[in-house]
Order: C-alpha cells, then sequence, then structure tokens
C-alpha cells in the first residue's frame, strides 16, 4: 500500500513530465488541503519567458485562487525537486504547513541543500520538510532530461561545424 506522500508525490511527478515533455526542465508541482489537489505547476520558465514560472510559483497561485486566501495553512506541497530560493520564500510567505519533496538540488536548493529557508527561526513562519520521497524517480528524471540536453547541443554543435566546413 502506497502512503500518502507517495500517492501525492506521483501526481507531481505527472506535472514534472508535462514540462518535459515540452523542453522545460522537468520540475512538478502539487498543493494539497483536506485529501484534496488544490493546485498544480510544472515548470515554464522557458515557454513562458518568465523568471518566475516556477512549477512552485504556478501551484501557489492557482491553489491561492482556489482557497480565496493568500494564507495556505493545512496545506502541504508536493515538488519533485528542492524548492530554490525564490520558491522557498514563497513557501514561507503563503504559510504553507508541509513540504514534500522528491530530490534535493545541490546546485540551487533553498530547503536544505544550500541553506533551509523553510526553518529559519528569524522568520515569522517555518515549514516543516519532508525529503526523499520517490527520490529515485525524481532524480532519475532530472538525470534523463539534463543527458537528452547535453546530446542534442553536442549533435547541434556537430551540424554547424559540419555546414561552416570545419569538419
Amino acid at each position: 500500500m502506497q502512503s500518502t506522500d507517495e500517492k501525492y508525490m506521483k501526481e507531481a511527478i505527472k506535472q514534472a513530465k508535462k514540462a518535459y515533455a515540452i523542453g522545460e526542465v522537468p520540475i512538478g508541482c502539487v498543493i494539497v488541503y483536506q485529501d484534496k489537489i488544490i493546485g498544480r505547476g510544472y515548470n515554464r520558465r522557458t515557454i513562458d519567458n518568465n523568471t518566475l514560472a516556477h512549477a512552485e510559483l504556478i501551484a501557489i497561485k492557482k491553489a491561492s485562487k482556489k482557497m480565496n486566501d493568500w494564507r495556505l495553512e493545512d496545506c502541504t506541497m508536493y515538488v519533485t525537486l528542492e524548492p530554490c530560493q525564490m520558491c522557498s520564500g514563497a513557501i514561507v510567505q503563503s504559510r504553507m504547513t508541509r513540504v514534500v519533496v522528491g530530490c534535493m538540488n545541490p546546485k540551487a536548493g533553498c530547503a536544505g541543500s544550500i541553506l533551509n529557508l523553510l526553518d529559519m527561526p528569524e522568520f515569522n513562519h517555518q515549514v516543516e520538510l519532508t525529503t526523499g520521497v520517490m527520490e529515485e524517480e525524481c532524480s532519475q528524471m532530472m538525470k534523463s532530461f539534463f543527458k537528452e540536453l547535453r546530446e542534442a547541443r553536442k549533435k547541434k554543435k556537430q551540424l554547424e561545424k559540419e555546414q561552416t566546413g570545419e569538419i
């Protein structure tokens, strides 16, 4: 029997796969209130040409609209990749109760990797954090995406060299 955390992380993974399908970094997110998904989001930064189009911010916006409140108290966020500083700040500001992370982000994560903005006593709100839920699946999706991206860039460079007569 799967846990509640696994159930909702699978939903976040579905969102991440949508990002993957459109060539975006595969990050997906769902926000749950009283065992119902009230917000969904996937990374759209490149396709929207918008720095703010992160999965978490899109899901927060949708959840806030659904709740008719910017405060998302008693809500849990499920996200496939550890949130960055911007998203971690938005999570704290939204008064989210809990965040469940699939895999950590050692290069930009601000929910434990570089620092933990979710649990700073200096802030007026702290967020409960659970990490490593379906970590292998979330991590593998990121690795596959970046491997394909590197291969595509390599092929593009190769074609450019052939077209300019360098090869």
